[in-house]
């Protein structure tokens, strides 16, 4: 079997944090991946290949076989489950934190409280350990909108700085995990290619410290 390696890389602001991070790991993609088309990179390193997909897209890679190995944010993995893979390295790139949020000044009604998210089994999860019911509704974007056109009573989310949701009038109320990105590996991989893998994990903690 070959020992080639396959990393499912998240598209967007994680990359710019990824790429210097397997730089120091000693792997650098051959072309340029913000201005190329192709999907699948090749590296100076002849047994490691990169794929570029979605970041909620990276854990599925991984899990079943496709990558033997992956970078994605907490929050992802929290919310795919984790099943088939392995959590491998905390890389203390992408800090933020996921949070609820919504009017400061509002009292939130005791029952069904009305939650935008597109985390939808995280914030299920978060509320059952508090005993609370909720009606989960599930957006792709402009979460900061929901609270403001009376959708739902507060958003759950992503939160760095704070700026957008205080520009759209909302206060962050309770943090509901320290989300950083991660490096994930196929189980299957960890088992089969056991020696690649546990080298190049080693290459990519060494590049974190």
């Amino acid at each position: 079997m070959s020992s080639a390696l396959t990393i499912a890389l998240a598209k967007g602001r994680i990359l710019d944090e990824t790429l210097p991070l397997l730089a120091r790991a000693g792997i650098e993609p051959l072309d340029d991946l913000s201005s190329s088309r192709k999907l699948v990179f090749s590296t100076n390193d002849p047994n490691i290949n990169l794929v570029l997909i979605r970041s909620s897209d990276v854990p599925t890679y991984v899990q079943y076989g496709a990558a033997d190995l992956g970078i994605a944010g907490k929050d992802v993995l929290a919310e795919h489950g984790g099943e088939g893979l392995y959590e491998r390295v905390d890389l203390k790139i992408a800090p933020c934190k996921m949070m609820t949020a919504g009017f400061a000044e509002r009292s939130l009604p005791r029952s069904r409280l009305k939650v935008a998210t597109k985390y939808p089994e995280i914030t299920r999860r978060f509320f059952l350990e508090q005993g609370r019911q909720v009606e989960l509704i599930k957006l792709y974007g402009s979460m900061e909108l929901a609270p403001v056109v009376g959708l739902a009573d507060i958003i759950v989310d992503l939160v760095q700085t704070g700026n957008t949701l205080k520009a759209n009038g909302l206060t962050p109320l309770e943090t509901i995990m320290d989300i950083s990105s991660r490096l994930i590996v196929n189980r299957a991989a960890l088992k089969m290619k056991n020696k690649a893998v546990r080298e190049l994990v080693e290459r990519i903690e060494t590049a974190v410290k």
